[in-house]
């Protein structure tokens, strides 16, 4: 992962990417859709058009982001008929899935879950590098984390299995994202709230700190920071 969100090029290197980079999402959204109507197999476009989805419902009205979404996960689905040996496809399908699975049922998440657990194995078995898929790995399990027992029984005695793991599996994950990707905020703060799930408080607070100290480079870092800059203050209190 040489960018923040994406392993597979830097800034510029792919029309649209300079302005996707530039947080402006629209200009980017048209320059890459106007490439998928030149080349409808391009899968390099395709995924894109789910990240860019993503990052605009990410900063969205609440009522707005479910199509939002849905959109996102309609282009991974383009990009992994086009190419399904790229990685960066089934990575945006996990996080487009993850982020539709917040407006579903509970037995729609059980299935969601699944299904965003085999999307980001393929990712990560395509590229091993994915910072991204990782990242969404350690978010994936976090929420596992947080499911009790008892609900996993009746979990799988009413809506199916949920997959196995939890704060360890967590906590894994996204120091791979951050070896690979240091510089992502998205990475510090979900390690920040995994730290904090298994009450290493003075592991928390250093990673919410480096929070601070990172540039945003999506429009949602901007959310982030503000909600690490409060941790700070709360863990420091304790």
């Amino acid at each position: 992962m040489f960018s923040i969100y994406t392993a597979t090029a830097t800034p510029g290197a792919f029309p649209g990417d300079e302005e996707f980079w530039r947080m402006d999402y629209a200009q980017a959204l048209a320059r890459y859709d106007s490439l998928s109507r030149i080349s409808p197999d391009s899968a390099q476009a395709f995924w894109r058009l789910a990240r860019v989805h993503i990052c605009m419902g990410d900063v969205s009205p609440r009522d707005q982001r479910e199509e939002i979404y849905r959109s996102a996960a309609r282009w991974a689905r383009r990009c992994i008929a086009a190419n399904p040996s790229l990685a960066a496809g089934h990575t945006w399908l996990a996080a487009a899935l993850g982020d539709i699975a917040m407006f579903e049922g509970s037995k729609t998440k059980v299935q969601l879950c699944n299904e965003i657990k085999g999307e980001l194995d393929r990712a990560l078995a395509l590229d091993s590098t994915d910072a991204v898929a990782y990242s969404i790995l350690g978010s994936f399990y976090l929420a596992l984390g947080r499911v009790s027992w008892i609900e996993r029984q009746l979990a799988a005695v009413f809506l199916g299995s949920l997959p196995n793991g939890g704060y360890e599996e967590a906590e894994a994950a996204l120091q791979n994202a951050v070896r690979l990707a240091p510089n992502a905020i998205r990475h510090w703060f979900e390690l920040g709230m995994v730290y904090y799930a298994e009450g290493k408080t003075g592991d928390a607070l250093a990673a919410f700190r480096q929070v601070g100290k990172l540039q945003p480079a999506l429009a949602s870092d901007q959310r982030r920071q503000s909600r690490a800059a409060e941790w700070v203050t709360r863990l420091s209190e304790e």
